[in-house]
């Protein structure tokens, strides 16, 4: 039975750092995976935080070739909609996220982690996130309403046993930036119409009520009356003039994930997501995020 990074599931925590990194001349995919695995058995519970550790999928595809869901690929190019409007494609090589209770025990797991894996890969994308209000994101409602109980959310996010990548999660990360003085100065109204949702109490509209193009609405996925669902770690950041969402998202298959981006984006229909009025994306990758059993074994101590 494969065992998960437990990390993906770990609520709570009050402070992160997600750190993306792009190799260093052109080391061995081994070798890359061996120092991430190296680095994840020496730091997983040694500070009393949590780490979840990722790579570009063709690099642990050429890494492990066996152990590679076949349907997880890089975000390599831009995803543009009918308008024009665009999610931008900054694929990197390695992806770190760190949390914990505090930031001071994070940022000194974040700083060694960076030393770990400097003779293969160097940080390009460094961003510090926070818990705001429990739940809630930025625009003042409420995050990850649709997430499925912990008790169902591995069923989401990782790969059942018997496939490739097993006990895995495919992870799509972004960073949406707000137009913190746009929103502001909508109505509480028009923003619940904007997320099709109440603000005070995260009640979502009935059917008949729902806005075509509703944040709601257009990132729901249903197949033959059967809601597909992804698992949401989202998580603000940035200071109060520039502020933002951090999008984490876990699936099992890439397919939900991209489909959100797309439905999001009009691709299809042309019925854009009212809410990319107000948020724009700044960067977007997929990694995978490979079960400790099959990443523990790369590393040098595991000889």
């Amino acid at each position: 039975m494969s065992t998960p990074q437990m990390g993906i599931f770990s609520l709570g925590d009050a402070s992160h750092s997600f750190l993306e990194f792009n190799l260093r001349g052109s080391p061995a995919a081994k070798d890359v995976v061996a120092a991430v695995a190296d680095m994840h058995n020496q730091r997983k519970t040694i500070e009393a935080v949590n780490l979840v550790v990722g790579l570009r999928p063709e690099l642990w595809r050429t890494a492990a070739p066996t152990d590679a869901p076949a349907d997880a690929t890089s975000f390599d190019r831009a995803l543009v909609g009918p308008d024009g409007y665009t999610m931008p494609a900054t694929q990197a090589d390695v992806f770190v996220w760190i949390a914990g209770p505090s930031y001071d025990r994070v940022f000194d797991v974040a700083s060694a982690c960076v030393t770990h894996l400097a003779t293969v890969a160097a940080p390009v994308r460094e961003l510090t996130g926070w818990t705001y209000r429990v739940n809630r994101d930025l625009t003042g409602f409420e995050d990850g309403t649709e997430n499925p109980t912990l008790e169902d959310a591995p069923g989401v996010a990782l790969i059942p046993d018997g496939k490739p990548g097993a006990g895995g999660s495919i992870l799509l990360f972004q960073q949406w930036r707000h137009d913190v003085a746009g929103w502001g100065a909508e109505p509480v109204t028009v923003q619940e119409q904007v997320i099709g949702r109440t603000k005070p109490d995260s009640i979502e509209f009935p059917e008949d009520l729902m806005p075509a193009d509703s944040h709601v609405t257009r990132t729901t996925l249903d197949e033959n009356g059967i809601e597909r669902k992804i698992f949401r770690r989202n998580t603000p950041y940035g200071n109060l003039g520039d502020h933002g969402t951090l999008f984490i998202g876990f699936a099992n298959e890439r397919d939900p994930l991209q489909r959100m981006l797309e439905r999001m984006a009009g691709i299809g229909d042309g019925v854009r997501d009212a809410l990319t009025r107000y948020v724009t994306a700044l960067t977007g990758a997929y990694y995978f995020i490979p079960a400790l059993s099959t990443l523990a074994p790369f590393a040098p101590s595991a000889d």
